[in-house]
């Protein structure tokens, strides 16, 4: 709820100081979700063999256009956040390898994960996807 304050209210709340206060340095920031790139590139790579195979699959001049649309979308949708994560230059803070990966796992918000069960959560909707599109393709070309 809001409250209306007084000017004297706030005055008796408010620490005033004649000097101004110095320029903190905020806490480094780990921007890089801890995963290793290989589970990004399959990520990607799945998305777009999935667009390459509804290209191929349903051809026509008219789909050149959505297609690389869609395309340039998946590869613009994964690229900025690789800038990102390179946007703090000094920070510590850095991708894990696969090694370190596998040896340690990853710490999620319901609790630690082995590097197995973290890849499977990681490309299980890009599989599934893909999967999807071979099915789609096939019973295309079965029913014509």
């Amino acid at each position: 709820m809001a409250e209306k304050l007084t000017r004297r209210q706030i005055a008796e709340a408010a620490t005033i100081s004649a000097q101004a206060p110095r320029q903190l340095r905020n806490a480094p920031v780990d921007r890089t979700f801890e995963l290793p790139g290989i589970l990004y590139a399959a990520t990607v790579g799945l998305f777009l063999g999935y667009v390459a195979i509804m290209g191929w699959g349903f051809a026509h001049p008219e789909m050149i256009l959505p297609v690389a649309i869609f395309a340039i979308f998946i590869v613009a949708g994964f690229g900025v956040p690789a800038i990102w994560t390179r946007l703090a230059p000094d920070s510590p803070a850095r991708a894990k390898s696969w090694s370190r990966f596998v040896a340690e796992g990853i710490d999620t918000a319901t609790g630690p994960l082995d590097a197995k069960a973290a890849s499977v959560q990681v490309v299980i909707l890009p599989v599934l996807i893909f999967g999807w599109g071979v099915a789609v393709v096939s019973i295309a070309a079965l029913a014509r």
